[in-house]
């Protein structure tokens, strides 16, 4: 998968793609990352990528020019990508939608900055996609965490298959069972006995029914549309 990130700010990148899975994705083949400059494609001798808000108020917006001319660019490098702008007004971003983009053959996440688009820009994307309802100050962050979930569901990327599917949202409605490992015991609190008994159909109820005592304690917002 090659996936393109459009943003003034390419320099935050530099850590996060450089270790751990997002590494080794690009290590294997399995995911090309290039990041593009907007300021590369910005107006004038001062490469100016945004102006003053028409009808007043504070901060500045992003100009249609240069942001188009960057996602034209990355679509003819990228073709059958699906571009996708961050912004807090977007979709809700889920587990289900990473799932979805990793199968994907490209994708070029498209990271606002400043008080937002020019509404004329979102003409040209496919999507808009929020991580979350609070703001940032620019959408790096959330094209590092949509980035990171996507290309980790990769096949290959993780080495087992398995550890993607069992993980807290794989099931839309649930949370992820509690997890133990050595030592059997710790500070007086000692691992389920189930877990120790090696019978495969009681660890997967007793673990059913703990990821759903933890989503009613931590999100039973989820529980809603749960069986």
């Amino acid at each position: 998968m090659k996936i393109d990130i459009i943003t003034l700010f390419p320099d935050m990148f530099k850590g996060p793609f450089d270790m751990s899975m997002i590494w080794k994705a690009q290590d294997r083949g399995l995911a090309q990352i290039n990041l593009i400059n907007l300021r590369d494609f910005g107006l004038g001798t001062r490469h100016t990528v945004d102006d003053t808000p028409y009808g007043g108020g504070d901060g500045m917006v992003l100009k249609p020019e240069p942001v188009v001319a960057a996602i034209e660019a990355a679509r003819t490098a990228n073709p059958g990508a699906r571009v996708i702008a961050l912004t807090p007004s977007g979709h809700r971003y889920s587990q289900a939608m990473a799932a979805e983009l990793s199968e994907l053959p490209g994708l070029i996440l498209l990271a606002g900055h400043y008080e937002g688009f020019d509404e004329r820009i979102l003409t040209y994307v496919d999507d808009q996609v929020s991580i979350g309802d609070y703001v940032l100050t620019g959408g790096e962050l959330p094209a590092m965490v949509i980035l990171d979930s996507v290309v980790r569901l990769i096949p290959g990327v993780l080495g087992g298959e398995a550890s993607a599917a069992d993980e807290s949202f794989s099931e839309p409605d649930l949370l992820e069972y509690p997890h133990y490992t050595r030592p059997q015991e710790f500070r007086g609190e000692a691992v389920p006995e189930v877990l120790q008994n090696g019978h495969h159909a009681e660890i997967a109820k007793w673990r059913r029914a703990q990821a759903q005592a933890k989503t009613a304690k931590f999100r039973p917002d989820l529980l809603k549309n749960s069986n």
